[in-house]
């Protein structure tokens, strides 16, 4: 076979969900691109939503923004931070996307009388997507999300078996990851969960080539020659993948059991270069051993699920102010605060006091709003190092207006439609659009949006000491040369200092208040100017305080191990000087 496109990687998961297929796939491209090969990675997820925008971060994880504005699932972010790239939202595959391709197709005839069918109509479709999504690269991942046995997953692995068909099985490697109990009434690992995802994936005609296996602790041999016999293949293909304090840790595992040879020598690829791991490993060391601590109060709404705390809600908030820690040889530790327990009880906001700085991360309602405001007010009053993302800048706006300008009755519009003071509000654009379709779909800055950043402002120092001015210049060349996405731009003065950051939202600071809020001594620090000629605020700081910084974008989705996101580096080092 004549066949000169990439290679796949298909990464399935057995015994249940949550295993870290994710992590898995994101660290195993790290290792192909150490080796030089240009490499990406493809989720698929079997639910019918068509994307991960509607679904609550409690029950799914956090929603992970794309440049390109695509609300999809968090492993994209797994696999983003991994590889160092921005990864586009079409790498996101969902069964409703697949769905509604179909049914339009239908709709308009293009199936020409044909009756539509799953197969083969909806497995091309899906093939289709994943050619598209690999296209120019030597190395494809694709994640399957949920666990093999699942119904909503036979339809993909049928699609696959039939694209390894298409372009040779020498072109294709099947992964299981597992998980491995250790059930606290025996005390020993148990392998018969493993060995039925075995059984399960090879009635779909598929036999893993690797079987990673999750578990508490390492893998003995015992296990090991068990799950050799079971799968019938060799030992060195069985990887142990015990449970770590760090992620960033786990490409370095799996290289110490040779993964990466062992997935070319597969496919008959040579080695392009030696991995050098030092950068990473170093930076890992400074996560895991700094002897300073700084502590980090997370104040949100996201944090439960049932009788457990959910930190995946804010997972690449999580992840942005580790890699800060690691710039400042520091280790962050978070505490995730409800801010309902403020509400119930306003002097229960004193124990702040306690933390090296306060962040209120972004979220949607009414929900807590009122505790996280007393926490802005905190960390504001006692002169506490705090980031707010998004809702925090809104909550930051209202609570300067009520505490500040004298506007008790200040609030957002998405809180409270009727309050005196609307100092967060829709623009114009918005409640037209609103009117007329009676719809929110259309009102949300979703994707990257460039801000002009005001001289002299801390924000624009730290974008400028972590390079981003530069970093982010062949972006926004890249953009003016593409008239869908120009919108993303708005008006540049030229010679500006511009920074692109990806966004989540709909409401906005109202402009009629801005002068006020600057005469009070709030400083806003960057802007957005819409082609329409409509001002965005982007960013807020307070002058006169050690740390307090706003924005309306989310930075931590662009934030990586070897490249923090400027603003959670400027708050970490001020918690750190706080903590000092």
């Amino acid at each position: 076979m004549n066949y000169e496109g990439p290679k796949f990687i298909v990464v399935a998961g057995g015994v249940m969900s949550g295993v870290g297929k994710g992590l898995a796939t994101a660290s195993i491209g790290k290792i192909l691109q150490q080796y030089g090969y240009r490499t990406t990675a493809i989720k698929i997820d079997p639910y019918i939503n068509y994307d991960a925008g509607t679904l609550r971060p409690t029950e799914h994880g956090e929603v992970w923004v794309t440049e390109d504005g695509g609300e999809i699932d968090q492993d994209l972010g797994s696999y983003e931070r991994f590889l160092g790239m921005d990864i586009p939202k079409r790498n996101n595959i969902t069964t409703g996307q697949i769905y509604k391709a179909v049914i339009d197709r239908e709709r308009r005839g293009e199936y020409l009388g044909q009756t539509v069918q799953p197969i083969p109509h909806v497995t091309d479709e899906i093939k289709r997507r994943i050619r598209e999504a690999a296209e120019g690269y030597e190395i494809a991942l694709v994640e399957i999300g949920g666990t093999i046995g699942d119904y909503e997953n036979e339809i993909y692995l049928y699609a696959l078996k039939s694209l390894e068909l298409e372009v040779g099985e020498e072109n294709f490697l099947y992964v299981l990851i597992t998980y491995l109990p250790i059930p606290r009434h025996v005390g020993e690992m148990k392998t018969k969960p493993t060995q039925q995802a075995i059984r399960l994936l090879s009635e779909n005609g598929i036999f893993p080539d690797f079987i990673l296996c999750r578990a508490a602790q390492p893998l003995d041999e015992v296990r090991k020659k068990k799950i050799e016999t079971y799968a019938n293949i060799g030992a060195e293909y069985v990887i142990s993948a015990p449970d770590v304090d760090n992620v960033y840790v786990i490409p370095l595992n799996f290289e110490k059991d040779g993964l990466g040879r062992k997935i070319l020598r597969k496919f008959d690829l040579p080695l392009r270069r030696k991995p050098d791991w030092s950068v990473w490993e170093e930076l890992v060391r400074r996560m895991d051993r700094s002897g300073r601590r700084v502590q980090i109060a997370m104040v949100g709404k996201y944090v439960d699920s049932g009788d457990f705390l959910f930190a995946d809600s804010y997972i690449s908030v999580n992840h942005a102010l580790e890699h800060a820690g690691a710039a400042h040889r520091v280790r962050v530790d978070i505490d995730w605060i409800d801010a309902k327990q403020f509400e119930a009880d306003p002097g229960e906001v004193a124990k702040l006091g306690e933390y090296d700085g306060i962040l209120v991360p972004g979220a949607f309602g009414v929900t807590g709003a009122e505790g996280m405001i007393l926490a802005v007010q905190y960390a504001r009053e006692h002169g506490i190092p705090y980031l707010g993302l998004c809702y925090g800048l809104h909550l930051a706006v209202i609570e300067f207006a009520r505490n500040v300008c004298g506007l008790e009755e200040a609030n957002s519009t998405e809180m409270d439609p009727n309050c005196q003071y609307k100092v967060i509000d829709f623009q114009p654009g918005q409640r037209r659009l609103i009117e007329k379709q009676r719809a929110y779909g259309g009102t949300m800055r979703l994707g990257a949006y460039a801000a002009v950043l005001k001289e002299g402002t801390k924000v624009l120092e730290l974008y400028r000491r972590l390079g981003r001015l530069q970093e982010d210049r062949a972006k926004i060349e890249a953009l003016m040369r593409d008239p869908s996405q120009q919108f993303r731009l708005g008006v540049l003065p030229e010679g500006a200092p511009v920074v692109l950051e990806r966004h989540r939202h709909r409401y906005e600071v109202a402009p009629e208040f801005i002068g006020m809020l600057e005469e009070h001594g709030m400083a806003f620090s960057g802007y957005h100017e819409t082609q329409d000629g409509n001002r965005l605020m982007e960013f807020l700081e307070l002058p006169d305080h050690p740390f307090f910084v706003a924005t309306q974008a989310h930075p931590e989705f662009k934030s990586r191990l070897e490249r923090p996101a400027p603003l959670f580096f400027g708050f970490i080092e001020a918690a750190s000087r706080r903590g000092e």
